[in-house]
């Protein structure tokens, strides 16, 4: 109880970290260690797989890539901190609605009767996708869905053809020749007589 309690107070701490802090690079790290004590609390719960593919996935891969972005990115923080404190009564607000939404789901809930223990030999990965696939099958396949349709529209939005943009080619640049960019015109050579001069122009000379 004692770690539960000290991990949970940590990834609150971190989550409320992201959203106050004012340099990015220190917002994706407490996100990172907030994924992190996150990460500890399923352990602790004894949901291993989802341990280890919330570390190996969005802590391992996804929060690294965001660093590198936020880090190569030239931000300008100044009308971030500006911009900070008129927002923040507005979000406390928000806040404090969604805290006693909670609150009030919580407490007219009611309880589930809690399942047995796991038959011996049956491992969590098992129990997982016994649970996916007959309790939650259809949050399961929304949630499938929901991530197709997020994946087409990404391509779709990445191969979108405008036509008001000018791009290179690439293929066609290579497969460029001489003859059929320059064209040499043999032109006769034309040389032209010096007129007639008067002898008042050759004084003046």
């Amino acid at each position: 109880m004692v770690c539960f309690i000290a991990f949970a107070v940590v990834a609150v701490g971190a989550a409320l970290a992201v959203v106050s802090v004012k340099n990015t690079v220190h917002a994706v790290l407490a996100l990172v260690l907030t994924f992190f004590s996150a990460a500890c609390l399923w352990m602790l719960a004894e949901a291993e797989f989802l341990a280890l593919a919330l570390v190996v996935v969005y802590v391992g891969a996804v929060m690294v890539l965001f660093l590198f972005v936020v880090m190569m990115l030239d931000i300008d923080l100044e009308p971030m901190r500006e911009g900070f404190i008129k927002y923040l009564p507005i979000g406390i607000g928000a806040a404090v609605i969604m805290l006693l939404e909670m609150l009030g789901i919580i407490g007219i809930k009611t309880l589930q009767v809690p399942a047995g223990p796991n038959p011996a030999g049956m491992s969590n990965i098992e129990w997982l996708g016994t649970a996916l696939f007959t309790h939650f099958l259809l949050p399961f396949e929304i949630a499938a869905l929901i991530l197709t349709v997020g994946l087409v529209a990404a391509v779709v939005l990445a191969l979108r053809v405008r036509t008001f943009s000018r791009r290179q080619n690439p293929a066609a640049q290579s497969a460029v020749r001489a003859a059929g960019r320059v064209r040499m015109v043999k032109m006769a050579a034309s040389t032209t007589a010096p007129g007639p001069t008067t002898v008042g122009e050759d004084s003046q000379a």
